[in-house]
């Protein structure tokens, strides 16, 4: 298991390579979602990471993928399918002064990609499963052109056709088209 935790006074002006090569569960978050049955990560999480201090802050560089086993939202057949995101975050010193009161901040490009430490270490852990857990579709399609399933007998129409009607339903009324009115 790599050391997830960097020791902010041993990153110098040279970059430092790390290599990641670890199971689901290092990361609380993906291990989370899996156990959640958001998306299963089928394999290890691998990527490489370069730190390097920066005047006073700490930029992280990286790329990570994971393999995912997905189900289709539209057809729900199983389907692999592939996170590979590259990364770049500059840590800051926490500081001791921070804004008061409910005034409006307008925030630039530096500030959308940093993230502050506190102590004499960075955990990259949380980061690396951020990144990850970002790209991991929230409704997985196995193909931009799948057809998905039909609305009324539910077969899978990318690999077979029916021959229900294909008109637009119309949901509004439709509790009310078997009703029958009883005469007395």
């Amino acid at each position: 298991m790599v050391q997830m935790k960097l020791v902010v006074d041993h990153i110098k002006d040279t970059p430092l390579a790390l290599h990641i090569d670890e199971p689901v569960e290092t990361f609380p978050l993906l291990a989370g979602m899996q156990n959640d049955k958001v998306c299963c990560i089928s394999g290890r999480i691998e990527g490489d990471v370069t730190v390097i201090r920066e005047y006073d802050n700490i930029r992280v560089t990286g790329r990570i993928t994971a393999p995912l086993a997905l189900s289709c939202s539209r057809c729900l057949a199983d389907y692999t399918s592939f996170v590979d995101t590259s990364f770049t975050i500059f840590f800051r010193k926490e500081s001791a002064v921070t804004p008061s009161g409910e005034d409006e901040l307008e925030l630039g490009e530096m500030d959308l990609l940093s993230s502050s430490y506190s102590g004499d270490e960075i955990d990259l852990t949380h980061e690396i499963e951020e990144q990850i857990a970002m790209e991991i579709p929230l409704k997985p399609l196995c193909s931009e052109t799948c057809k998905g399933l039909c609305h009324e007998c539910g077969i899978d129409l990318n690999t077979s056709s029916c021959s229900c009607s294909k008109e637009p339903a119309s949901l509004t009324f439709s509790a009310l088209k078997d009703f029958k009115v009883i005469k007395k």
